[in-house]
Order: structure tokens, then sequence, then C-alpha cells
């Protein structure tokens, strides 16, 4: 499978710079995100300290750079490099980078070289929400302090359904143009979790307890018309290899899967999206295989988005019998150019394996996406 992932990548830029190729030189954009909320948060407060409580009010923010420079040759081959770099999410108001990778496309499709999200991901469908930012694909901006969240420890852990598996490690990955509605992709990551090499020569196999190598990411994707309804199709399987070393010799090969289908019908869309993630287990006492059911419908009118979605996640994170469920309805409202108000109500409630772990939550986010 790396060879293959390698050689359809080599053979694809191989035809594109069979011929001369010429350019003015790569130009560089500047571009980026800024997302700003609002939250008002009620909470159980769960393994919380005595004396420590979740604030009702606050503020959260999340911002981020991008840094692109493309060229397009005489050839057709269109060349790039794209940086982003995270401003929040912990880190201090410091630059970090969040991805960075160069990329190579034409009528044969596209090659991405670095760190970036692998296939499984960028061809996943979504469904409808209230507000993408926070009960969408991949939540960046979440009212409920997990943490305090009895059900999820005190791990971080995003309540949302995303396929990364490979995160966004240094991979390869090859995406076919859209012939007829229909899209693949294939990535290939030498190594997750563990220690990796950024220039200082490769990385050790087995080198920590747990690490997990050659990964790889097979998705689908179909858009199309039937009649007056618009859809679109995806699907996406990622299995990484354990390698030497782990912790528990109940832990095994990784394997996540995906499907998901996203109606239109005119201004209202509906969709549903199922996820299943065995985070390597192989029937490990206290483990089971994740899985997740997502419903969201939206409804479009003017400027404004109206839509509400629920999310039920059994074995959250590969817990057995813990159970997260969400439900959430909002509005956004765009008022200019890449810019959004949104709000949302959210209500998230935790069942931990019925003990009396038990949490709820309720949120409400008022706040403005300005894309720049």
């Amino acid at each position: 499978m790396k060879k293959l992932l390698i050689g359809t990548a080599a053979v694809a830029l191989g035809l594109s710079l069979a011929a001369p190729a010429k350019a003015e030189g790569v130009k560089l954009d500047v571009a980026g995100h800024f997302k700003g909320y609002a939250v008002w948060n009620d909470q159980d407060q769960g393994n919380l300290a005595a004396g420590q409580d979740v604030r009702e009010l606050d503020i959260l923010r999340e911002t981020e750079i991008h840094f692109t420079g493309e060229t397009t040759l005489d050839n057709g081959l269109t060349v790039g490099a794209h940086v982003e770099t995270d401003l929040e999410n912990g880190n201090a108001g410091t630059f970090q980078t969040d991805e960075s990778y160069a990329y190579f496309s034409g009528a044969w499709g596209r090659v991405n070289f670095g760190e970036e999200d692998g296939a499984a991901y960028l061809l996943q469908v979504a469904a409808p929400s209230a507000d993408s930012n926070v009960d969408g694909i991949r939540s960046y901006v979440d009212g409920v302090n997990t943490t305090a969240q009895n059900i999820l420890g005190t791990t971080d852990l995003e309540v949302d359904y995303d396929q990364e598996v490979s995160a966004k490690d240094s991979k390869v990955t090859y995406i076919t143009p859209v012939f007829s509605g229909f899209q693949a992709g294939l990535s290939y990551t030498p190594e997750i979790d563990g220690v990796v090499q950024d220039t200082d020569g490769p990385s050790i196999d087995g080198n920590t307890g747990d690490d997990y190598g050659d990964v790889i990411d097979l998705a689908v994707r179909y858009e199309g018309m039937f009649e007056e309804v618009g859809f679109a199709f995806g699907f996406g399987y990622t299995t990484a290899d354990l390698e030497a070393n782990p912790s528990t010799a109940t832990l095994d090969d990784r394997e996540a899967w995906n499907a998901g289908l996203d109606l239109d019908f005119g201004p209202i869309g509906a969709g549903v999206v199922y996820k299943e993630d065995d985070f390597g287990d192989n029937s490990a006492a206290g483990f089971d295989d994740e899985e997740i059911w997502v419903l969201g419908v939206d409804y479009t009118t003017g400027p404004y988005k109206l839509g509400a979605s629920y999310l039920n996640a059994d074995n959250f994170g590969g817990v057995a019998d813990d159970e997260v469920e969400r439900y959430a309805a909002g509005v956004t409202y765009t008022y200019g150019p890449g810019m959004t108000f949104r709000g949302s109500l959210n209500f998230l409630e935790t069942d931990d394996g019925g003990s009396t772990d038990d949490a709820d939550a309720t949120t409400l986010l008022l706040g403005t996406q300005i894309n720049f």
C-alpha cells in the first residue's frame, strides 16, 4: 500500500513535470479567521476540587493565521506551500504551527506532502449543524468545560466526529480530481502518537509504548443531484499498525471508519453520519468500540441559516458504557462577505455507565466569525 501511494504520486508529478515549466515565482497570500464567543454555562461541577467551579460567564476565542505561497507553471502544474498557525487553544497567545505542507495539483488530481489531515477527514461528509464551530464535524469552540465533566475525566476530549486517527502528523496524500461527482483519496502516515522527527533523521519504531505507525487513510465521496434533491455521500476507512512495546497486551492494531449522507431539498438540508473507532482495543476489560451517530437539519432564508443537531456517542473515547448525548439549536446570520454572527443553545448529557458520576451541561454561545 505504501509503495502504491508513493508510486501514484510520483507518476502524477512526473506527468506534469514532463513539459517545460516556467512561472513568475511563488506569490504569498495571508488569510485566516477570528472566532470569538461570549458563553453562558450551567453545568455539573464533576470532579473539580473543593472550592472550584466552572465560570457561568466567559469569553472564548479561536484565531488562526494562514500563509499560502502558490504559483502555476506553464505546463499546468500548480505548486504551493501552506502553513496554518494557531494563536489560542492554550497557546498563551503564541504562534503554534497547526499545519505545514506542500501541495502539487493539476488535471490529474492533488498531492499534499507534510503536516495535514488525511483523506478520511478531507473527504468526510458532515451533517448540518446549529453552529459549525460548536457542533460541526470538528469542534473549535466548546461551551462546556470537559475536564470538569465527570465522564470525560481529566482529559480534554472534544465532542465531535471528525475521523482524525492520523491527526495532522506528517503524511503524503493523493486526492483524485472529481469525475462525474466522484472523488477518492489515499493517505500514508509513517508515525503517529510518538516522537516524530522533522529534520533529525527517521523516527524509531516502538520508541515508546502504544505508538502507531504505517497509517493508511482511504476515502471516497460522491456528490450529485437526483431530480431536485442534491446529495453528498462519503465513506472513509483508517487502519494503523501497533508498533512494539505496547503498555498493555490488550492493545492491537487500530481501525476506524465513517459513512455520511447529506441531502438538500431547496433551502432545507438534512444529514446523518455514523463513525466507529476501536482505539486499538482487542476486547480488553473496560473498553469497547466507540460508536457515534449524528443527525442534523438546517433551513436557509436570505442571510439567515437556522440549524439543529443531535449527537449520540456510545463508549465515548473507547470506554465501555460511557455515553454522551448533545442537543443543539442555533442561527447563523451573514452580515458581510466572510462575516457571520452566530448563536446556539446546547444541552450535553453524560452517562458514566450507570454510576453516580452522570453530569449535564446547558450552554448559550453568542459570537462572530470573521474570515480574512
